[in-house]
Formats: structure tokens, C-alpha cells, sequence
């Protein structure tokens, strides 16, 4: 009798602690996320984004977009969109159509890692209205400060808000029009912002940012 009893308290011991074992298996041993690879990201970078966006991201064409610098997480979100039509744009969308998420995730941690180049303002005219809509919104129409979301020096907030600073006048302001006249709807925050700028507000904003470092 004392032989089963043992046994049988052994067992009951046995069973109580295989679940905590298991769980601490697991708390042990979390699923491993893998880390970019930036020489494939180099490769498939250079492949795929150089003729538009230049070899180290600084594009020298006005309406195509700097990357350099840019924050990753931005990136990969836009590069997803394209490639799902959320973001309508017949040439992005050919090209990230051919991309994995992996591919996407190395070339965006790949030109992100390359410095940008400074931009400047060109138009002294509209620098002004720029910089006060940057910096203090449009109260009477509700519009916020730019700077707000993107920083004073247009840095952005990582895995939050894009970097504007020193990106092409022409892009951000084809952009904003974009976001205004609902061409653009991949982010209705921005969708609510522009619908509230004319032409000049948008070119003078524009301006400005392209000078912002």
C-alpha cells in the first residue's frame, strides 16, 4: 500500500509540473526575429530602386523621392501599400509587386543607413508663409503645426511620421496636393491636413521643408 501511495503522489507531482515546464520552455525560448540583411538589401536596392532614387538614396530627380535616411518602418509600410494598390502609383506598384516583405525589410534598413543630402528653399517669396505654417498650422482652419508630428527639423518620429527635411519641393508638394484631392489615401491624418491648404500653401510649405536640417 505505501508502494502505490508513493507512486501515485509521484505521478499527481509529475503532472503538475510538466505545464510549468512547458511554459518555461517557451518564455525561453522566443521566436527569433530575423535582422535585416543589408548586403541583400544593397543588392536588391541596387537592382531595383538606383535609376529612381540614385545609388546612396539622394535622388537628383525633383519629383521622385529622397530615401536616404528615411525611417525604415516608414519604408516597408509604403513599400506593402504600393504593393497591396492602397497606394496608387502605376510604376511603385510594378516594382513592389516583385518584392517579398524580406526584401523590402533589407532595402529599407539598407538606404536608411546612408546619409542624406541637404536640400534648400528656393522661392524667398514663399519661405516665409512656409515656415509659419511649418511651424504654428493655420488656427482659423484648424490646420496643425507640421513640426508637430514631423519635428522642427523635419527628423519625423521613427515607426511614427515620415523625415521631411530636405526632401524635394516638387515630391512634397505633389504629394500634398495628392493627400487634398484624394489621390493619395494611405493616410487619412494627412488626407484631413491638406484638404485644408490652397496651391500656395502648399507650394510655400514644400519649399520650406526642402531647406529644413
Amino acid at each position: 500500500m505505501k508502494l502505490v501511495s508513493t507512486s501515485l503522489i509521484a505521478c499527481l507531482f509529475a503532472a503538475l509540473l510538466a505545464p510549468m515546464a512547458a511554459q518555461a520552455a517557451g518564455e525561453a525560448a522566443p521566436a527569433k526575429v530575423a535582422k535585416p540583411d543589408l548586403v541583400r538589401g544593397e543588392a536588391s536596392y541596387t537592382a531595383v530602386c538606383v535609376a529612381c532614387h540614385a545609388a546612396d538614396g539622394n535622388s537628383a530627380i525633383p519629383v521622385n523621392p529622397k530615401l536616404s535616411q528615411q525611417h525604415p518602418e516608414y519604408l516597408v509600410k509604403q513599400l506593402q501599400e504600393f504593393k497591396a494598390g492602397k497606394r496608387k502609383n502605376p510604376v511603385m506598384q510594378g516594382f513592389a509587386a516583385a518584392l517579398s516583405d524580406e526584401d523590402m525589410k533589407n532595402i529599407a534598413y539598407w538606404v536608411t543607413s546612408k546619409k542624406a543630402k541637404a536640400g534648400f528653399a528656393k522661392d524667398k517669396e514663399l519661405v516665409t508663409l512656409g515656415e509659419r505654417i511649418y511651424r504654428g498650422g493655420i488656427s482659423d482652419r484648424q490646420v496643425p503645426a507640421c513640426a508637430g508630428c514631423h519635428s522642427p527639423n523635419g527628423a519625423g518620429i521613427p515607426s511614427q511620421y515620415p523625415r521631411l527635411g530636405g526632401q524635394h519641393a516638387e515630391y512634397t508638394a505633389s504629394q500634398l496636393t495628392a493627400f487634398r484631392d484624394g489621390v493619395r489615401g494611405n493616410s487619412l491624418q494627412m488626407t484631413q491636413v491638406a484638404a485644408k491648404l490652397n496651391d500656395k500653401e502648399i507650394r510655400a510649405v514644400a519649399d520650406y521643408i526642402a531647406g529644413l536640417r
